[in-house]
């Protein structure tokens, strides 16, 4: 078939990019065709007119990419999109995604032809006035459509005859755990078959990834539920890849995979379940720059007992499939109720149906019994009195708890479920608010559930925030029994009560919510706040709780790790909008913002609800959220710029210095201009460069020293570690490649990526590589190697000399240069890579480390052997005479270290260097073992000497 379809429209196989996206474009409307017999009948359409027809008429996505950093539960992800007008005018394209409703929008970039729009967040005003300027485009929706826990974002636009739009989109949510696992979903819905799809998770959690899975794609009738029957693998062309603190997930299916799994390229949700290693019995307190996020989920205790009351709605609304399900899932949970535990049903329409009255029954066979008869009895009939069955429901419990000798340390809490809005009785939100809340006084906790399109989910969310429950809505189409039991298995085991957190009120400020009615069995406590005292070596953390046994009260002192081991700076697909990869500080946002929305949802005083407005309006805006109160304003980039670009698509030499537009398309990049120089920049002598050969330059002792590192394909080694001082960190990553026919190599190795990580006075990150550069200052911008450029921020510069190097300067005291060795027709042995030299090292401190920082600020010795065996210091007018004893001695460190004269060329062909070579990756030379300079990943900035920082 494909063969076939190739032949017909006259290109190979490996033509390259076009093939999927006709391929995607032919075998959609082949699908489409073959299951729409009557459209065909009716129209009498010859299928290949009707394929050209569609092709005229509908925008073509050509590209979909979910890209996703998730780093200690908070997630950051961008969604790029590409669509293809080839009609011959103007076409209507639609960017639809679904986006979890806890999200936050944090930026949103569109490129039309040759014009770029980026999103700007502002207050939300009451009016917004038109703008001439982009009265062609209607204005991207983030809340149009909403789903079981899922917002749709959408944006349309009208794309110029022959030409293309380009989407980007970033969100940020933190991960909440449920069941003991955090669960991260990508809704992939193009709504066609797409030439290149592809999803990239990244994952890095300091405390140890555990129980990592990616079940099956779930379609929306799945939702909740989190299983495929009969299936639990992957979905095809996944490819899972994790180390103990690290994980990489990709999802890269084919135009024909695709066709296998959704005709209509409605393939599903993407979805990665895993958990973290729990060691402190105080939870997990991550530090960094002021800013610290404290997770708390203690396992392996007891549970509670439950004194739980059912208010379940019979009315005529629930007919049919939603009241059968409904009783299927309670027949289950109350199957799973504990000996020690103690319930109650009541049925209410119109009428309100108590099972027990007055009382709740412990938990028996016969009472479990008894219940599930007057559940299978319960018939739907009249209308919905939403008011009295909590009336109803909090009086008995309240009843109950004041009149038995109950535990005081059990939980008390109702589950409430209805498919509709309260038609009988009182039918005023604000009256069963508030007589809600009077009833329960705080004593106990309220769970919400909604069912169907029309349940009135904003009563049933206040209800639930203003009695300490939670609140799900599942869709009226949905599996509603696995759903049920799905939300009371997360609530069905409470482990702890009256759960309080603090901290030293002089060393921290702004902390986010800290008591907590009750922790529940696979759940996490979040707390957030500001540190006051930042120079402080350690935070003081005490934790009281009850459980079924005692109460408990757990304390500690958490260290401060100044360099901490939580700065990720430089992890890839970071992009936060604001100039700040503070994961931390953005968590501690999030949080501070879904608290003061809460707040005001649950006040009913107009002037509190105004200050809170502001205050979430006010920080919405400081971090470049879209909420309630702020909206995303477009507006055209005011320079020229070519489309947004998230990776590297193919180099070229025309026009010298264009500007590439940021990812995050909140504003325009400040400082690039055009460079016209190419002149060959003048690079020092110490280097690391082909397989990969070391040179260090001593110039007070005249000479020079050098030294071969045999890696292995994959290894990131550390060349410079300043992290601690100058804040700057340098590692590279080799690639493998064949040795030479008749060598005395296994292989060859060469450096593939040359990672560049500055934290002083603000934290960037570059990664190289032959083809492409990401600079990430706040602002992420990917430039081609292939283009001359100049990009410059406070701090940092980075020149592009095209095809030939790359300068970056830290500071105006520290640079680097980075060469760059293309071949035109490599050799089997030969591969693209780089060169790494180090042209100015006085902004790095006298600690520096690293195969070549460790050399920067010291002296080595040269020794002869006399005839006596009397080992002489040599002078530097000696050095020269020493060239013809082919064998001698450096002192480094009081270490003696036997080398031999060699002449080694420097790699952009312009000297050759003469250098004392040391044998056997360095030993002696170097501190330690090769194997002491490995890192764990591109971006670790092991602060110390043999030890490891997981950005």
């Amino acid at each position: 078939m494909i063969l076939w379809l190739c032949l017909c429209w006259g290109f190979s196989p490996s033509a390259g990019q076009p093939d999927s996206e006709l391929m995607a474009r032919y075998l959609e409307e082949q699908l489409l065709a073959d299951y729409s017999i009557v459209e065909q009948v009716a129209r009498r359409v010859p299928r290949q007119a009707k394929f050209l027809q569609r092709l005229e008429t509908r925008p073509r996505m050509s590209e979909f990419h979910v890209r996703s950093t998730i780093i200690s539960r908070y997630a950051f992800t961008t969604v790029s999109c590409t669509m293809v007008n080839s009609g011959s005018e103007a076409r209507e394209a639609v960017f639809e995604m679904q986006i979890p409703a806890a999200a936050f929008i944090s930026n949103f970039t569109m490129s039309i032809g040759n014009k770029t729009y980026y999103g700007e967040v502002t207050g939300k005003e009451k009016k917004n006035s038109s703008n001439d300027k982009e009265r062609h485009k209607k204005p991207p929706s983030p809340t149009e459509g909403r789903e079981n826990g899922y917002e749709t974002f959408k944006a349309s636009v009208f794309i110029p005859r022959k030409m293309q739009a380009r989407f980007i989109l970033h969100y940020e949510e933190l991960l909440q755990r449920r069941l003991g696992k955090y669960e991260y979903t990508v809704s992939i819905r193009p709504q066609q078959l797409v030439g290149r799809l592809r999803v990239e998770v990244n994952i890095l959690e300091n405390s140890g990834i555990v129980s990592l899975e990616v079940p099956p794609l779930r379609n929306s009738k799945q939702k909740g539920n989190g299983k495929a029957e009969g299936d639990v693998s992957p979905p095809p062309s996944t490819v899972i890849g994790h180390t103990k603190t690290l994980a990489k997930v990709t999802f890269n299916p084919s135009v024909v995979e695709q066709t296998r799994i959704a005709r209509n390229g409605i393939l599903g949700d993407f979805i990665i379940r895993y958990d973290v290693n729990r060691e402190l019995s105080v939870g997990d307190v991550q530090i960094l720059n002021g800013y610290f996020v404290h997770y708390f989920a203690p396992t392996d205790l007891p549970p509670l007992p439950k004194n739980v009351v059912f208010v379940l709605d019979s009315s005529a609304s629930m007919v049919g499939t939603k009241l059968k399900q409904t009783k299927e899932a309670l027949f289950t949970i109350l199957q799973d109720l504990r000996p020690e535990d103690h319930f109650n049903i009541i049925g209410f329409s119109n009428r309100i149906k108590v099972w027990q009255q007055d009382r709740l029954v412990p938990v028996t066979p016969n009472n479990i019994r008894d219940a599930k008869k007057y559940i299978h009895n319960m018939s739907p009939t009249g209308g919905t009195n939403i008011n009295g069955a909590l009336q109803t429901g909090a009086k008995l419990l309240n009843d109950y708890i004041a009149q038995n000798d109950i535990d005081a340390r059990s939980v008390s809490l109702i589950i409430f479920l209805t498919d509709g809005r309260p038609t009988v009785g009182e039918t005023q939100s604000s009256k069963i608010l508030s007589n809600t809340k009077d009833a329960i006084r705080d004593r106990f906790c309220l769970f919400t559930i909604g069912i169907g399109n029309d349940v009135d989910h904003k009563l049933l969310e206040r209800m639930a925030l203003e009695n300490c429950g939670m609140t799900r809505l599942f869709q009226e189409d949905e599996d509603a029994a696995s759903h049920l039991k799905g939300f009371y298995d997360e609530i069905g085991t409470p482990l702890l009560s009256d759960i309080r957190v603090d901290y030293p009120e002089d060393d921290v400020e702004q902390v986010t919510q800290n008591f907590f009615p009750n922790y529940f069995n696979g759940s996490e406590i979040v707390i957030a706040g500001k540190l006051i005292n930042r120079t402080s070596d350690k935070l003081h953390v005490e934790v009281t709780a009850s459980n079924s046994k005692k109460y408990i009260l757990l304390k500690t002192d958490v260290a401060i790790d100044l360099p901490s081991r939580n700065d990720i700076r430089g992890v890839p697909g970071l992009e936060d909008g604001k100039g700040d990869n503070n994961y931390i500080e953005r968590a501690w946002s999030y949080l501070t913002i879904k608290e003061l929305l809460n707040s005001r949802l649950k006040s009913d005083d107009s002037q509190e609800k105004d200050n809170l407005m502001e205050k979430a309006k006010s920080m919405a805006l400081a971090y470049n959220f879209v909420t309630p109160f702020t909206v995303l304003k477009m507006k055209e980039a005011g320079l020229h710029s070519e489309p947004p670009q998230e990776e590297f698509i193919s180099p070229s030499t025309d026009g010298i210095g264009e500007k590439v537009q940021s990812l995050q398309g909140h504003k325009a990049p400040p400082g690039i201009r055009r460079e016209q120089d190419k002149q060959r920049i003048k690079i020092s002598k110490t280097s690391a460069d082909g397989d990969p050969h070391f040179v260090i330059d001593f110039p007070a002792s005249k000479f020079s020293v050098c030294f071969n590192i045999d890696g292995e394909p994959g290894d990131i080694l550390r060349l410079v570690s300043d992290h601690k001082e100058s804040g700057v960190t340098v590692n590279g990553q080799l690639i493998g490649a064949p040795a030479p026919p008749n060598g005395h190599k296994k292989h060859r190795t060469y450096f593939s990526t040359i990672t560049i990580l500055s934290n002083k006075p603000e934290r960037s990150y570059l990664e190289i590589t032959p083809r492409r550069v990401i600079l990430d200052d706040g602002e992420r911008l990917v430039l081609s190697c292939g283009r001359s450029a100049v990009v410059r921020s406070r701090s940092l510069e980075v020149s592009i000399s095209a095809y030939s190097n790359i300068t970056v300067t830290i500071r105006d005291s520290i640079s680097f240069v980075i060469l760059i060795h293309h071949y035109k027709k490599p050799a089997p042995y030969q591969r693209n890579h780089l060169g790494f030299y180090i042209s100015n090292s006085k902004g790095l401190s006298s600690d520096s480390h690293g195969l070549l920082g460790q050399f920067l600020n010291h002296e080595v010795k040269l020794l002869q052997d006399s005839l006596n065996t009397r080992r002489q210091e040599v002078g530097q007018n000696q050095t020269e005479a020493l060239k013809a004893n082919p064998t001698n001695t450096l002192k480094v460190k009081e270490r003696l270290v036997p080398v031999v004269w060699k002449q080694r060329r420097i790699y952009n062909g312009q000297q050759e260097v003469d250098c004392w070579f040391a044998k056997n990756n360095a030993d002696k030379l170097i501190d330690g073992s090769y194997k002491d300079y490995l890192a764990s990943h591109p971006f670790d900035t092991g602060t110390s000497f043999g030890t490891i920082n997981s950005l």
